[in-house]
């Protein structure tokens, strides 16, 4: 026998008995987010390598190490690690900064990274995300947290934490950044490769760092008073302070941690994570923040944006399973002519009806009536004569003869 061919380590199949899921979240996605005034944008998997490292930074993780790129035709193609960056070029691209604002678009689909594979994380995974454009008042950074806490809330998820910080503007954040190099210069070389590489090109990123060495020096009381200060200039602290009142005032509860920096370097000032108490130590479920500078970075005018993503494996693994849908009537009989033209003839009015392909004995049909449909619809010769049918309810085993004409009426559905 030749060897079975198998899927690749770090994708997974999504099987029939587990989409009912899938269409749940995305049915919620859509329900919630379009309240907000939201519409759906569908972008390409693959993009020109190019957006990426200008957008999300030759300093990340994800650019250095994770993307999936390719040369073809003398050109660097990469398969999308993230969606921020693709949206952005598509909002430069197809002329929608002379759209009204706010500009308001929300995407689903797969991401591709190249990293090692655990616990609602894939190679090949999935985000659900919103962006808007055009708003720079704090207004919009409370609207798209509270559409992710009440995404979140309209799926089941209530046990939810939300981190917040801002990292200003690149003014006031310059200073911070100097303090940090000038506090973290004594232990430079006792930080990890990655670190040091950070030091030079963004300091910021290195509060992100999960190596615990390098995690104990910036537990260090010297350390820790740098990064627990205030740096905001005026204008950010103003922004972010308003941006907690307008929380308040929604009662979303939220923590501030001054170490929340995000892995991608297009934020600025606020920032933020939801969190689920039942992950464990990778407990985050949605993170965004915002990117002010982005769109002008790849190309555009300069425009306000924020956003979120959501990974939708991780909401999976936080929501209870569901019961594949089952069908609403399975045709039973012997006479495979008059059931192929029954079975259209319901479904032509809305129901969901299979018969037996392959005549098999009449018990055998009643038996697979029973495991996949709510009513059997029996066609049998006497059935057939005075054009009736008969319905059997699988769950309590009753059954009634009615005309044919009145089946869909007599089905409790």
């Amino acid at each position: 026998m030749a060897n079975i061919l198998k899927v690749l380590k770090g994708t997974k199949d999504i099987l029939p008995q587990e989409i009912d899921m899938w269409h749940f979240i995305e049915k919620k996605a859509d329900e919630v987010f379009s309240k907000y005034g939201f519409k759906e944008i569908r972008t390409p998997i693959i993009e020109v390598t190019e957006l990426f490292s200008r957008g999300v930074g030759d300093t990340t993780d994800i650019v250095n190490k994770e993307m999936y790129t390719f040369e073809k035709s003398e050109r660097s193609i990469t398969l999308r690690p993230e969606n921020t960056a693709g949206v952005v070029r598509s909002f430069i691209e197809n002329g929608m900064s002379r759209l009204s604002t706010p500009v308001k678009l929300w995407y689903k689909g797969p991401m591709f990274r190249y990293e090692r594979p655990q616990a609602g994380r894939q190679r090949q995974f999935h985000q659900v995300g919103i962006e808007m454009f055009g708003i720079k008042q704090p207004t919009a950074d409370a609207e798209i947290i509270l559409t992710a806490v009440n995404y979140l809330n309209a799926l089941g998820l209530n046990d939810l934490e939300v981190e917040l910080n801002s990292l200003g503007c690149p003014k006031c954040r310059e200073e911070f950044k100097n303090k940090l190099k000038e506090v973290l210069k004594p232990y430079l070389n006792d930080l990890c490769e990655d670190c040091q590489t950070r030091y030079e090109k963004n300091p910021l990123r290195l509060l992100d760092c999960k190596v615990e060495s390098c995690q104990k020096i910036y537990s260090k009381p010297e350390v820790r008073e740098i990064i627990m200060g205030d740096f905001l200039c005026d204008e950010c602290r103003e922004h972010y302070d308003e941006l907690k009142l307008y929380l308040d005032k929604m009662s979303v509860k939220y923590n501030e941690n001054k170490l929340l920096v995000r892995g991608l370097d297009y934020y600025n000032r606020t920032v933020f994570e939801i969190k689920s108490n039942n992950l464990g130590s990778q407990n985050a479920v949605a993170g965004g923040g915002r990117y002010d500078s982005l769109v002008e970075q790849l190309g555009g005018e300069p425009t306000p944006a924020i956003g979120f993503a959501i990974g939708m494996e991780r909401l999976i693994s936080l929501l209870p399973s569901k019961e594949s849908k089952i069908l609403d009537g399975y045709i039973v009989s012997n006479f495979p002519v008059d059931a192929f033209v029954f079975a259209e003839e319901l479904r032509n009015q809305g129901l969901n009806i299979e018969f037996d392909l392959t005549n098999k004995k009449f018990t055998k049909q009643l038996e697979k009536a029973s495991k996949v449909a709510k009513y059997a619809l029996i066609l049998g010769e006497d059935e057939i004569f005075k054009h009736q049918v008969s319905i059997k309810n699988l769950e309590n085993g009753k059954q009634i003869t009615v005309d044919r004409a009145d089946c869909v009426k007599m089905l409790d559905l």
